[in-house]
């Protein structure tokens, strides 16, 4: 099939979307926004009256219609080009998919907001926003209840994604003095739940909450909803710096296993976390060994700055929690890998140690396949 014209193609690639006439505010682009957090923004902002404008960047089109689109990869030196004219650029264009190749995912995250920053620099724009996690605090035992914003980060790069969110914390703080004139604001969400999936969240998909035997669990979750209104206060210059989002509070892990009926399964932390680091090790889990501190201690955050800008988070962690639930039921996971019914079944009746050491039916047939190739 041959190539479309030059013209036709960016004609497709860009909406024709225009400024709201008169509207007043800045102009908006936004990375990843053809889907998740990126496409919940996009509308959001496109909605609102504080907003001129709103220009979507993806590599694909997305289904908002009042945004003006730019299809192209973060990674690409061109999207300075498209960043003229912005006065914010919200970069949510990262892979923390738990079956991405670590490196790849590496690769793509930091490359991207590299390119993103300097991009943003050389076209002007007066501001970057970055969303990270929470997770970069670090979850330890002596962490305060709760970490304040500008809290030291503990974090290792042991966990998914987590080196790649420190990276990018580091070319946050970097950026305004490589880039005079540039400001950026990094949004920290707590356990974040609606339509995405993390090895916190399918860590309500087991059959048993793995509780590992002398830790200290503190369960704090942020809504999408909630992280985008945060987002926006970022964007309109209502808050600014560091910002940590989340439910108001934690809940005790007692607390969670009442509320979710869930019944808990204690090891000794050698016995788990050796388990988890051999299965990851051999492939059969996509979690590494350091996702189970995140279940283990408090990195719980106060969410100061943004209450102190007058924001208030719409869900409680009781009810962002029973969302999460009514959004796992049917799934099946033991030690961080999903399972076909039949495997969960067997799990279940095996009881969660034997999944954890073993997990003696998917172990078989992973031999099995490997032979087979």
């Amino acid at each position: 099939m041959s190539s479309p014209d030059p013209q036709v193609r960016a004609a497709r690639n860009q909406s024709t979307s225009s400024p709201r006439p008169g509207a007043r505010g800045p102009v908006v682009a936004v990375t990843g926004a053809a889907s998740g957090i990126g496409a919940l923004l996009t509308e959001r902002l496109a909605a609102s009256d504080e907003v001129r404008q709103v220009v979507a960047i993806d590599e694909r089109r997305g289904e908002c219609t009042a945004a003006r689109w730019q299809i192209l990869d973060v990674r690409d030196p061109a999207i300075a080009e498209k960043l003229r004219g912005a006065d914010v650029v919200v970069h949510l264009a990262l892979d923390l998919d738990l079956e991405t190749d670590a490196a790849a995912r590496t690769a793509y995250n930091v490359r991207g907001t590299q390119t993103v920053l300097t991009a943003a620099a050389a076209a002007g724009v007066r501001r970057v926003v970055l969303c990270t996690s929470a997770m970069v605090y670090g979850a330890l035992p002596d962490n305060e209840l709760p970490l304040s914003e500008d809290a030291e980060l503990r974090a290792t790069a042991e966990a998914t994604g987590v080196g790649d969110l420190l990276e990018i914390e580091r070319l946050a703080r970097r950026a305004p003095r490589a880039h005079p004139g540039l400001n950026v604001t990094v949004v920290r969400p707590a356990v974040l739940v609606g339509g995405v999936d993390t090895a916190l969240t399918r860590y309500f998909e087991s059959p048993r909450l793995l509780v590992v035997a002398g830790s200290r669990p503190a369960w704090q979750f942020c809504h999408v909803d909630d992280l985008c209104s945060a987002l926006e206060y970022a964007v309109l210059e209502k808050a600014e710096g560091e910002l940590a989002v989340g439910c108001d509070g934690w809940l005790e892990q007692e607390e969670v296993e009442e509320l979710s009926g869930i019944r808990r399964m204690e090891l000794p932390s050698a016995v788990a976390l050796g388990a988890a680091a051999r299965l990851h090790r051999i492939g059969l889990t996509p979690s590494p060994a350091g996702d189970l501190a995140y279940t283990m201690y408090p990195w719980v955050v106060s969410g100061s700055r943004l209450h102190d800008a007058g924001w208030r988070p719409k869900y409680t962690n009781e009810e962002v929690l029973a969302e999460l639930l009514e959004e796992v039921s049917g799934r099946h996971t033991v030690a961080g890998r999903r399972l076909g019914r039949k495997d969960a079944t067997a799990a279940g009746a095996a009881g969660a140690t034997v999944a954890l050491l073993g997990a003696a039916a998917v172990v078989r047939r992973a031999r099995k396949a490997r032979r087979r190739i």
